[in-house]
C-alpha cells in the first residue's frame, strides 16, 4: 500500500532476503502441501541464477519495509488461504514440485 500511495517510482524488490536452495524451496513446498509429492530434478537454464537473496534496501529505505514472516511459517498461511479462497477450504490432491540441479 505504501508503495502504491506513494511517492517513490521504480522497481522495488519486495522478496524475501532469506537465502536458500532450491531444492530446500522445494522440500518446504513438499511439506507444506504434499509429503508423498516426487521431487523432480532437471537441467539449469542458461540464464538460472546461482544466487536467490534479493535485495530488499530500496524497500526498506523507502517504504520501512522488511519481511515479517519466514518462509516455513508464511508458506503454509498462504497455502491455507488460497485453499480456503479457492477450493473453500478442501485440499486438493497429489503434486509433483520440480527443481533444476543447482540446488543440491
Amino acid at each position: 500500500m505504501r508503495l502504491m500511495e506513494g511517492e517513490h517510482v521504480g522497481p522495488f524488490n519486495l522478496g524475501n532476503p532469506g537465502e536458500f536452495t532450491m531444492l530446500e524451496l522445494a522440500e518446504v513446498v513438499q511439506e507444506t502441501i504434499d509429503p508423498n509429492a516426487k521431487i523432480e530434478f532437471r537441467p539449469n537454464t542458461e540464464d538460472d541464477p546461482h544466487k536467490r537473496k534479493p535485495d530488499i534496501s530500496r524497500a526498506k529505505e523507502l517504504l520501512g519495509w522488511q519481511p515479517k514472516v519466514s518462509l516455513r511459517k508464511g508458506l503454509p498461511l498462504m497455502v491455507s488461504d488460497f485453499r480456503q479462497r479457492i477450493f473453500g477450504d478442501h485440499k486438493v490432491g497429489s503434486t509433483t514440485t520440480t527443481t533444476n540441479d543447482s540446488s543440491s
